[in-house]
Formats: C-alpha cells, sequence, structure tokens
C-alpha cells in the first residue's frame, strides 16, 4: 500500500506539480474563501479528515487509505 502511494503522488506530482507549490496555492484560496490565513499543512490535515469521514462511512475503501497514506507524505513535504 506505501509504495503505491508512494507511485500514486509521483503520478500526481507529474500531473500538477510540487505538491508544496500546489498546497501553497490551495491554501492562498482557502485564506480568501473563509477570512483567515490557512497554511499548507492545514490544507492537507483537511483532505486527510475528508478521507477519514469517507472511510467511516466505508472502513474498507481503499482508494481512500490509499489517498491518507500519499496526503501523509505531502503534508511531510509542506511542513519542512
Amino acid at each position: 500500500m506505501l509504495r503505491h502511494a508512494t507511485s500514486v503522488v509521483a503520478e500526481r506530482r507529474k500531473a500538477y506539480g510540487d505538491p508544496a507549490v500546489s498546497m501553497a496555492a490551495v491554501a492562498r484560496r482557502w485564506s480568501i474563501t473563509l477570512g483567515h490565513p490557512i497554511t499548507p499543512a492545514q490544507v492537507v490535515l483537511c483532505l486527510i479528515d475528508l478521507k477519514l469521514t469517507r472511510l467511516a462511512h466505508d472502513p474498507r475503501h481503499q482508494d481512500s487509505i490509499l489517498d491518507i497514506a500519499g496526503y501523509a507524505a505531502v503534508l511531510q513535504e509542506v511542513s519542512r
């Protein structure tokens, strides 16, 4: 699962660019929407929360588990 998550993050990096840059862009947009500063790490944590909520509905949903593993890796990148 972790190897697969690594390959998914690598594929997404090719498709969407550096995840740290992407999460920073999302943080800027969410900051405008919410009216207060949001960090890239907070974006990733919220995306993990989304996947955890989906897992509460179906704990066997492999895509959500995979995404959480990938987002955990991205969290480390944006928290450096």
